[in-house]
């Protein structure tokens, strides 16, 4: 066989056994091992062996259980209800008030976390209840906290740019530092469209009412605003000792997850129970995410070794001719069509040997495209008929809610991070400028 024909056949063995059901990392790694023992024999079994080795010596992936463990520790403690209790309270007044606080509440819990599945809980299980309570849509809010959740695999500290960062050998903290600004900005879309949206259709968005209002009083109101302040300081004690360089990527990890171990012990919510739960969440999700790793390596040194990367190369530029700002959309396109069906991790482990390479041999900027990758990811989520969100919203979702109410809630906010997605690629300096400033040219 050639070794188009070798690199064809593993990746559609790989693709049937995914459809199969079965554990991503022991599709991809079966198929990686099994390739490489029939193509080299018995030397072939020492690269699933380098790529652990590969995977353990890789320092930065260290951040990787701190920010969970962080994440966790937020959410299990309760400290994100006091955090929405605030924007309850300053943004109720107005119009679509409650929801715009909602994308606010999700920025933080970005800021904090680094996984959309965080958000998702907390928006589903805080936001949502109170917003049908309220009187708002709920095909709106529906959309709101899908939406919102999704920022959390682009804002910093960004687990999906963690493991993009190893696979394509880049740095991490460069990574992080290009998601803040298209974060923010289609965070700001969001609220954009929510504000306009409420404006012209009130009852979309009631604010609340008066007498409720009186009810609260500035004092009240100006203690609620301490519940912002843990927030920043773990985000302080975590990134801003990490851009004024006091601190290492791994050390600012370290300090993220100190900062929110010591908010809980003072906000008195650290009990036993509270700290199972968090290092029993935070180690089920830590390994899985270094299994997925370890196979995608391997898989990825069995291309590399076929020459599979230089023959897709060929087949694009040269015998189809297309441009690379055309290979580079059918690129963003199979993304969309992929996350149907997969979630950001296995979509990165399937098609990072095949595309990293190209993306780097067609002259784009990797850092930049890694925020290309997570943008596409997050339409990807929202995409019906099998978009990861839709279903997560319909497991965490009231009965009152269906999924037909969940398709059709999405459709406004995948044409936002559309735009967005379209403002970076036009203007990669969005995203290219603060990693540039901090790090120098």
């Amino acid at each position: 066989m050639s070794h188009n024909a070798i690199a064809l056949l593993m990746f559609s063995s790989m693709m049937v056994l995914l459809l199969t059901g079965k554990r991503v990392f022991g599709a991809i790694g079966f198929v990686a091992v099994a390739s490489a023992l029939l193509l080299w024999g018995d030397g072939g079994s020492e690269m699933a062996f380098s790529s652990a080795m590969k995977l353990m010596k890789w320092y930065p992936l260290l951040t990787l259980p701190l920010f969970i463990y962080m994440g966790y520790m937020l959410s299990e403690s309760g400290l994100a209800e006091d955090l929405y209790r605030m924007f309850h309270v300053w943004m109720g007044p107005v119009h679509g008030g409650l929801a715009i606080g909602t994308i606010a509440l999700m920025v933080a819990i970005s800021a904090m976390n680094g996984l959309s599945v965080a958000g998702m809980a907390i928006g589903a299980s805080i936001a949502l209840p109170e917003l049908l309570r309220r009187g708002y849509d709920k095909i709106m809010v529906t959309g709101v906290i899908q939406a919102g959740s999704s920022l959390g695999i682009l804002i910093p500290p960004s687990v999906v740019l963690v493991l993009y960062g190893m696979i394509a050998r880049q740095p991490v903290g460069q990574l992080w530092l290009a998601g803040v600004f298209p974060g923010l900005l289609m965070a700001g879309l969001f609220i954009l469209y929510i504000a306009i949206r409420c404006r012209l259709q009130p009852e979309l968005g009631p604010p609340l009412p008066e007498e409720e209002r009186q009810q609260i009083t500035w004092p009240e109101k100006l203690r609620l605003l301490q519940a912002g302040i843990v927030p920043l300081f773990i985000f302080f004690a975590m990134t801003g000792l990490f851009l004024l360089g006091y601190t290492s990527l791994v050390e600012s990890s370290a300090v993220g997850a100190a900062a929110a171990t010591l908010a809980a012990l003072v906000k008195r919510r650290l009990s036993r129970k509270v700290f199972e739960e968090t290092l029993r969440r935070t180690l089920a999700i830590s390994c899985m995410f270094m299994w997925i790793i370890l196979a995608a390596l391997c898989f990825g040194a069995v291309f590399d070794g076929l020459g599979a990367v230089r023959a897709i190369e060929t087949f694009f530029l040269e015998n189809l001719g297309l441009g690379p700002w055309q290979v580079l959309i059918l690129m963003q396109l199979s993304f969309i069509v992929m996350g149907m069906f997969l979630d950001d991790t296995a979509m990165l482990v399937i098609v990072a040997p095949l595309y990293i390479p190209l993306v780097g041999a067609l002259g784009f900027d990797l850092i930049w495209y890694g925020v290309l990758y997570t943008i596409t990811c997050q339409i990807a989520y929202m995409t019906p008929p099998f978009g990861y969100n839709l279903f997560l919203m319909r497991a965490m979702a009231p009965p009152e809610v269906s999924l037909r109410d969940i398709y059709v809630s999405v459709t406004p906010f995948v044409l936002i991070m559309m735009l967005a997605l379209i403002l970076v690629m036009v203007f990669p300096q969005i995203a290219l400028w603060l990693p540039e400033w901090h790090y120098g040219d």
